[in-house]
């Protein structure tokens, strides 16, 4: 497991590998996502006589074990390889959501969403550092924006069918079946991905490499702490739509669960088109001679403005009005999606690191997701509207680009110690 080596040239086994990688983020999105169709059902609210706070909490909780477990995950697929660790916590999180559907207590569902969260956190640090390992600069907008559509269509097809489950039958059935299904990913998987659980030698190797960044060299960096930024800016409105969005098209705007799946699939297929043109657009511009920090920055910062017109939605006067802007908002947030991972965990990070920046960068996308659960219920609880929770994600998005302008520099990105490389 050498991973100074030249990057090979990108295969058509390659290709089928992050196809592989994106269908199982997008099975990892569809099981932390499930709850929230769910918390919008009366059926369920009522079993566990929920109120909005409560809504809050449970959607929390899968982000605060999946946030906990980032840095040792990013440790483990540095040093251990990228197949094993993930077929086994694949597996593990399939089998905890199937098990939500068989849960009778608050306790036991907040008990499930921990494990489902401490068992994805190995979902990021692990693709980021197969494409890494396997896919050249110039591959690299396409690659983040290909595997960032799992994390858009996993909640944009996931709603909808868990909508139509909980409606044709029963929220333990969706549990149930979204688990199960999910389990057929392992096959492919474990036939097709390389082997690269590293020999005693190998993993001498890959120990010394992975030193070669210290801890404490990412955490003096400014390009980390301003990664974390933006990873919180950008999850705090993505995981918003995430958890509350279903809740959200009910409650605020009367329509029925079913076609707030709808058009939660609308607005997460937008953004996952959006973000694989716009990595792919990068990469062109960076190919012909475009210098990639100032390419990738440019989208970003478009991305966080573009994201900004949620705004019009608030004070729109008509459903449809509404509808449009909640949809196109989320979409325009795109411009940002892949240029944001391909600059912030590859771009500026030193190849030997990935795993452990990714990582810690993923601390903050957990942070952004726990913390945008909660607040938004108590926000809603407290002002009886969406419209506040809504006004506090155009604040994190104006902060997201004025940080993407000022942290994200090269001569700031972390260390090699030349001794330990």
């Amino acid at each position: 497991m050498n991973t100074n080596n030249p990057v090979p040239s990108v295969t058509a086994g390659r290709w089928g590998i992050l196809a592989l990688l994106t269908l199982g983020l997008l099975i990892s999105f569809v099981d932390r996502t499930s709850l929230s169709s769910a918390l919008a059902d009366k059926a369920f609210i009522k079993e566990f006589a929920l109120t909005s706070v409560d809504r809050g909490w449970l959607n929390s909780a899968f982000f605060w074990s999946y946030g906990l477990m980032q840095m040792p995950m990013g440790w483990v697929v540095d040093r251990y390889g990228v197949k094993w660790p993930y077929a086994v916590c694949f597996f593990l999180w399939c089998i905890a959501a199937t098990l939500t559907g068989a849960v009778s207590t608050l306790a036991g569902l907040l008990v499930m969403r921990l494990l489902i969260g401490a068992t994805e956190a190995v979902v990021i640090p692990a693709s980021y550092r197969w494409i890494a390992n396997n896919l050249p600069e110039s591959n690299k907008g396409l690659a983040a924006g290909i595997l960032s559509m799992g994390g858009k269509f996993g909640p944009a097809i996931g709603a909808p069918i868990a909508a139509w489950l909980i409606v044709s039958h029963s929220w333990q059935v969706m549990f149930v079946a979204t688990g199960l299904v999910g389990l057929v990913w392992l096959g492919p998987w474990l036939l097709l991905a390389k082997n690269d659980l590293p020999t005693k030698e190998e993993l001498a190797t890959a120990k010394r490499k992975a030193s070669s960044v210290s801890f404490k060299s990412l955490m003096s960096s400014p390009v980390i702490w301003g990664a974390m930024v933006n990873n919180f800016c950008y999850g705090y409105f993505t995981f918003y739509c995430m958890t509350w969005m279903p809740a959200y098209l009910v409650e605020q705007h009367g329509l029925s669960l079913g076609k707030s799946g709808l058009y939660t699939f609308f607005s997460f297929a937008g953004i996952a088109i959006v973000a694989t043109v716009a990595g792919w657009a990068a990469d062109r511009i960076i190919a012909r001679g475009g210098e990639p920090v100032f390419v990738r920055k440019s989208f970003i910062v478009a991305g966080f403005v573009g994201a900004g017109t949620i705004l019009f939605g608030v004070f729109a006067q008509s459903l449809e009005a509404a509808l449009f802007w909640n949809v196109l908002s989320l979409s325009l947030l795109g411009l940002t999606t892949a240029n944001n991972l391909a600059l912030c965990k590859l771009t500026l990070i030193p190849k030997q690191a990935i795993g452990m920046a990714t990582g810690v960068q993923q601390v903050a996308t957990s942070l952004a997701g726990g913390v945008s659960a909660s607040l938004s219920g108590w926000l809603l609880e407290t002002s009886g509207s969406y419209n506040l929770p809504m006004m506090v994600i155009f604040v994190f998005l104006v902060i997201g680009a004025v940080n993407t302008i000022v942290l994200l520099r090269p001569k700031w990105s972390p260390k090699v110690s030349e001794a330990a490389a």
